[in-house]
């Protein structure tokens, strides 16, 4: 549901809201929040609340420090989980400099740039997010171990299948927030669960994903437990990924989805340090489905990007390499800036390549090129990349030097 400004203050001065949670998230896609009563929401709404950017990395220095938050009222959500009676609710924010400029830091902020430059070219770009997460059992402190909580295998069910009524709670409390869930499920490894989502404009789907995370590690933790999002959490067990499942959509030029896929896939190398953009990210690639060469097919599980069966506004791709780390406001907006590029260039999709790339010989993954190997690697590739400097501003950039 959407709200205005006048209608977020006489939703607070009804129902009885004690906390306004003004979120925003951090370059490395941590989600961040000043809590503030209701007496400070129309100065929020008309000037901004100040922050001390100088404590966030990526987010300035001493020397140039302050920064505002402005809630967005559209994003007006409450907290199922804090009490009834003195609610809290959350609003997504936009992070601006002392002068009311955009601070270009804030992902949000450049995710609705990006979908701005797709709407002047006459493009609509959506994505439906697949996180994985692991279920650890804590220790006698309180303290997350590596145990997992069960030993059940792909799409079992209870009693091997601890998860269910976990998964359970997480989709009715994602329900109560408005966001709606298509499907749960145990993935391959043990205490590794699945939520997916329905398709969503791009920041609808950003904050849908941020606001999932919080969810889940809440709900983990109210159950006794700790949600997991790391890429490789066990070594000889499945990575957890965050595959995005995209399209793109005209009414002037028809079907754009195969020019979408060829840009991505011609800049992937250069995005990757931002999708994939921990140290153990890169231990994920090249196993358990996990991809590691850059190519594509249709209902193939071990290429970068996929085509799964679809048509219509189901036809879809998926591209599986980035993981939960990544900041969604962030891979989103690459997202459409290299989809765009392949739209403007017209660019051919390279040769499908129908086979399993977990099986095939040294000369056939000879002919593919590879993601980096190494987040060290990854950074490089994208420091020296013209394509993410046109896009992404040096207080980013910063981040990965």
């Amino acid at each position: 549901m959407k709200y205005t400004q006048d209608e977020v203050m006489q939703f607070v001065q009804e129902d009885d809201v004690k906390f306004i949670r003004l979120a925003f998230c951090d370059v490395s896609g941590r989600q961040k929040n000043i809590s503030i009563l209701p007496g400070e929401l129309q100065r929020a709404f008309q000037r901004g609340i100040p922050f001390d950017g100088s404590a966030l990395p990526g987010f300035g220095d001493e020397a140039c420090s302050d920064l505002l938050l402005h809630p967005d009222p559209d994003t007006l959500m409450v907290l199922p989980w804090r009490p009834e009676h003195g609610k809290v609710v959350r609003m997504f924010s936009r992070v601006s400099l002392p002068d009311g400029r955009d601070f270009p830091g804030d992902a949000r902020s450049l995710l609705q740039g990006a979908v701005a430059e797709s709407e002047k070219l006459g493009r609509s770009f959506y994505f439906g997010a697949e996180q994985e997460f692991y279920l650890f059992n804590l220790d006698d402190r309180g303290e997350p171990t590596l145990e997992p909580y069960d030993w059940a295998g792909y799409m079992d069910i209870a009693p091997e299948d601890r998860g269910e009524n976990i998964r359970r709670e997480i989709c009715l409390t994602l329900e109560q927030m408005g966001i709606v869930p298509e499907s749960s499920y145990h993935k391959e490894g043990p205490g590794q669960n699945e939520i997916d989502f329905r398709y969503s404009d791009p920041i609808t789907a950003a904050d849908n994903a941020m606001t999932f995370r919080t969810v889940v590690k809440t709900v983990a933790r109210r159950n006794g437990l700790y949600a997991d999002f790391s890429p490789k959490p066990l070594p000889d067990k499945p990575g957890n990924g965050f595959h995005i499942n995209m399209s793109v959509r005209s009414e002037q030029s028809g079907d754009d989805i195969c020019y979408m896929i060829a840009g991505v896939l011609d800049k992937v190398r250069e995005m990757t340090a931002f999708l994939n953009p921990v140290e153990s990210s890169y231990a994920r690639f090249g196993q358990f489905k996990a991809p590691r060469y850059i190519s594509w097919s249709g209902e193939n599980r071990s290429q970068l990007v996929r085509i799964p069966s679809g048509s219509g506004q189901y036809r879809r791709a998926e591209l599986r390499s980035p993981d939960p780390e990544a900041n969604p406001y962030l891979a989103f907006a690459l997202i459409i800036h290299a989809g765009l590029y392949g739209i403007r260039e017209r660019l051919d999709l390279p040769m499908v390549a129908d086979l399993n790339l977990y099986k095939a010989p040294p000369e056939v993954l000879a002919l593919y090129g590879q993601l980096p190997g190494s987040l060290q690697e990854a950074r490089k590739l994208a420091l020296e990349s013209a394509f993410i400097q046109a896009y992404l501003p040096g207080c980013i950039l910063n981040s990965l030097r």
